[in-house]
């Protein structure tokens, strides 16, 4: 009677494991998959267009860039632990007027579990139905959509409270001509793009006494470690043609023999660019990690991050009790 009792205990509980394994499966594929664009071949990455930069940030390896952004809630216990899960984020920044602030995707290993039973525990936070098969957490109060899985995080934050869903439409942002090649190959631990480049250039340019306005197609930047606790970055700014690359570089060398005291303008003029075919590629000297702020600062959008916000769902992830 006994062996009886047992056996019809474990078949219910063995269909219920059963029903729970079908739901993780289902829940962890309904979700866009992730990239590694340090080791993987990728022409998109998913993260929605219409952003002013693109970064990839091999996360472990600009920790120490990432305790001296100026957020104090950065510095909490439960914020490190956070960046402690995280080995790859990709980041897009958004112009004020599109309504959105930031987009992040990133890969690592995370407490879903115990981030989504505290999120349907806070009546700040609702979920929301994407698609078949698929959902998130919108918070209107802190204006923030997230997803989860156990290796991977979707966050998107916006200046309004309507909810939307913080995955990138398909196929994501593609990657610009040439962008990959430039990266690869570096031992970069961040590197990015800037859409629309020719402003930022030439008003970077324009504080240093060059008042021209330059045809730049593309920019983009790779930040490596150097000696003595150092960094350098190495920027290419891509033109339509080698007339036009040819014409710029005589201008920045004539330039450089100036001093200016503007941070962005130094890093173009820091040494003589070299020319290659359309390119121009200008290595920077030694930065401090200060410097490298200076550089990140092209975003124009880190002042821009609800740090309240966001320390709001670290401490959500990462106290699940």
């Amino acid at each position: 009677m006994a062996g009886k009792d047992i056996k019809s205990v474990k078949k219910p509980i063995i269909s219920l494991c059963g029903s729970w394994l079908i739901i993780l499966f289902i829940s962890c594929q309904s979700v866009p998959s992730v990239p590694n664009p340090f080791t993987e071949d990728i022409n998109h990455l998913p993260l929605d267009k219409g952003a002013l930069v693109y970064l990839f940030i091999n996360v472990p390896e600009a920790r120490p860039l990432l305790e001296l952004l100026p957020i104090e809630e950065l510095k909490t216990t439960q914020v490190r632990q956070m960046i402690d899960r995280t080995n790859i984020a990709m980041v897009a920044f958004f112009p004020e007027e599109s309504n959105r602030r930031f987009q992040i995707t990133s890969r690592g290993n995370y407490p879903k579990s115990g981030a989504d039973m505290m999120l349907s525990l806070n009546k700040d936070w609702k979920k929301q139905r994407y698609a078949i098969n698929n959902s998130y957490w919108h918070s209107g109060k802190d204006k923030l959509s997230i997803a989860m899985t156990t290796r991977q995080a979707y966050i998107a934050a916006w200046t309004n409270d309507t909810p939307a869903d913080p995955f990138a439409a398909a196929p994501g942002i593609e990657i610009p001509d040439g962008f990959n090649d430039f990266r690869k190959g570096t031992g970069a631990f961040l590197s990015c793009w800037v859409e629309n480049p020719g402003p930022v250039f030439s008003q970077a340019l324009e504080k240093a006494g060059v008042p021209i306005r330059f045809p730049v197609q593309q920019l983009f930047v790779n930040v490596n470690s150097a000696a003595d606790k150092k960094y350098e970055a190495t920027i290419r700014l891509q033109f339509e043609n080698a007339i036009h690359a040819r014409g710029v570089s005589a201008i920045l060398s004539l330039a450089g023999a100036f001093s200016s005291d503007d941070p962005i303008a130094k890093l173009f003029l820091s040494n003589p660019p070299v020319l290659n075919g359309r390119n121009l590629d200008i290595k920077t000297a030694a930065l401090s990690e200060s410097d490298i702020l200076q550089i990140l600062k092209i975003v124009r959008g880190f002042s821009r991050i609800n740090a309240d916000s966001y320390t709001k769902l670290i401490l959500i992830c990462e106290n699940p009790r």
